[in-house]
């Protein structure tokens, strides 16, 4: 009885160390917006106008938190909904995602995560989604995660040609 126990235990700890992590809430994961050219370049006139229009569809979403990587471009993509809601915009290391996702877990409610075209799929993954790739002219979607759903809803900041 003692062995089927300690079997059990071994076979649903494994299992529950293996789900995908989540906050309370929603997790939503962006691409930072559209950027100027240079060295950790600021955002261009259309990401600037893009980020107010996330703030815009965001507001309301019950959002505590804003993660954003330490460029100039992600920090500024969440800087208007932040200030809208009173928060801060935390940097994260995009090379440490435990630490990204230990930091979101802990969040009393949804969070926003502003990434990079390499970073958001797998960001979108450990947290339960189907990623969905990104190239370097994609802007502008946001990815809705919710606990328990491998489907990743998707929130168009504006109608593209190539999405329609």
């Amino acid at each position: 009885m003692r062995k089927l126990l300690l079997l059990l235990f071994a076979f649903f700890g494994a299992a529950i160390a293996t789900q995908p992590a989540m906050a309370a809430d929603t997790v939503y994961v962006v691409r930072h917006l559209q950027k100027a050219e240079g060295t950790d370049p600021p955002l261009s006139a259309e990401g600037t106008a893009n980020a107010q229009i996330l703030a815009d569809r965001l507001a309301k979403s019950g959002i505590k938190a804003i993660f954003a990587t330490p460029t100039k471009r992600a920090m500024q993509t969440g800087e208007p909904l932040a200030e809208r809601l009173g928060i801060t915009v935390a940097a994260y290391d995009p090379h440490d995602p435990a630490a990204l996702i230990k930091a979101v877990a802990a969040v009393q409610g949804a969070a926003l995560i502003v990434g990079h075209s390499n970073t958001v799929p797998d960001i979108v993954a450990r947290f339960g989604g189907t990623p969905v790739p990104l190239t370097e002219q994609d802007y502008g979607t946001v990815f809705v995660v919710k606990p328990g759903r491998a489907t990743v809803d998707q929130i168009l900041l504006k109608a593209t040609p190539e999405r329609g």
